[in-house]
């Protein structure tokens, strides 16, 4: 999600989803695509075969995407049971040595970070130490509503809440160090925007609030309980992480924005990702977010009742077949989120019908004509392998006249 303009992967201001010239940076220095076609042992689905036919025709889809968004770098990869996969890196890593990026590096992944504190959030549900429709004010206290605002409207951004990253002049501040409480303090000298569980309006808030929430309960740092109860609970490797301070293991991309005050090209890369803490500070690779993906859909950490009450999503009243449930959305069937700050961007999605996993990982968190690169990519990529669970954005990238 573009944190500081409190969009999701549909929002208005962005959460969803030509070939360039041979020898160019764009593919030149990337590996070749991981494929196989071994005959699905279930029967045939709408998912296809990744043969090198389809994946040429993902490379030509990557590649237009990247040429009209100026996306420096891009990972992406697809895996269905049966049908193969797909996975290939596109671009530069580095702008100044000119490194490739490859499908092992690192990024930060912004909110992609919720679905980890929710999920903490959600085990503490199932250990009986807390229940959804429990009031915040009933254990923090000075939030604004907060005998009204439940635990699932925080998770489902239906609080209400004003969203502190959209506080005037916090992009000047963005590279700052800050604590839970003074990005409350942000929040909460603004009025609330409307009742509790009126409308849906995309957070960060409630994200804070949640991760204190869970730090009270289990008598823990934040990132000690994602990283012992959520992250290896998962089998995840020690590359996704919730960072203290800078933190970002090697190797990893470096990350480029020019959507901060100003407008010139940054390297964010060592960017202090403390403003978005529980709502954004987590970093990870390719491979642990295709474990996680499933992970996070089919809900293996949680009850199954739990998971249930997770994936009870509700229209966003943005994009037709988008909704959002607890710290997860739904969008034309793909289950996950995305995530967006300065210098990166990912998109975490599975498809439950097909068993489909799709990662993309990228290092800029630009906008092309107001949409999220993440979300070109997507709709790119989704509109070959499964044209009927279109992951949409909010117009299509025109193709290239020839």
């Amino acid at each position: 999600m573009r944190m500081r303009r409190a969009c999701v992967a549909v929002s208005a201001a962005g959460l969803l989803i030509a070939p360039v010239a041979a020898g160019s940076a764009y593919g030149a220095t990337a590996p070749a695509p991981s494929v196989s076609a071994a005959p699905s042992p279930d029967g045939d689905t709408g998912f296809p075969q990744l043969t090198p036919a389809v994946a040429a025709r993902l490379d030509a889809a990557v590649r237009q995407v990247m040429d009209q968004a100026k996306v420096p770098g891009v990972t992406v990869g697809l895996w269905a049971p049966g049908k193969g996969s797909y996975v290939k890196s596109f671009g530069v890593a580095d702008k100044a040595t000119g490194a490739p990026m490859t499908p092992d590096l690192g990024v930060r992944i912004g909110s992609e970070t919720k679905t980890f504190t929710v999920t903490a959030l959600l085990q503490l549900v199932d250990q009986g130490k807390l229940a959804l429709d429990d009031p915040i004010g009933k254990y923090i206290s000075g939030v604004p509503n907060g005998d009204r605002i439940t635990l699932r409207e925080l998770a489902g951004m239906r609080s209400g809440l004003f969203n502190y990253s959209e506080d005037p002049g916090f992009g000047a501040k963005i590279a700052s160090t800050f604590t839970p409480q003074q990005l409350l303090a942000m929040s909460f000298k603004h009025p609330v925007n409307f009742a509790p569980g009126a409308e849906f309006e995309y957070s960060n808030t409630n994200l804070i609030l949640l991760g204190l929430l869970v730090e009270k309960m289990t008598g823990r740092p934040l990132q000690e309980v994602i990283d012992q109860d959520v992250v290896k609970a998962a089998g995840l490797s020690d590359r996704t992480l919730f960072p203290v301070g800078t933190q970002f293991p090697e190797p990893h991309a470096h990350g480029y924005t020019t959507d901060l005050p100003g407008g010139k090209l940054v390297d964010a890369t060592d960017f202090n990702p403390s403003w978005a803490w529980a709502a954004g500070a987590m970093v990870s690779d390719l491979q642990d977010l295709r474990s996680w993906a499933k992970t996070l859909a089919t809900g293996t950490l949680l009850t199954p009742a739990t998971q249930a009450e997770r994936l009870k999503t509700q229209p966003i009243g943005i994009i037709p077949g988008a909704a959002y449930g607890l710290g997860i959305f739904n969008v034309q069937g793909w289950i996950g989120h995305n995530g967006s700050l300065p210098g990166y961007e990912t998109l975490t999605v599975y498809l439950p019908q097909e068993q489909a996993t799709m990662v993309v990982v990228l290092n800029t968190d630009d906008t092309y004509e107001g949409q999220e690169p993440s979300t070109l990519f997507g709709e790119a990529i989704t509109g070959i392998v499964t044209p009927d669970h279109v992951y949409p954005g909010h117009k299509p990238v025109a193709p290239k006249s020839s």
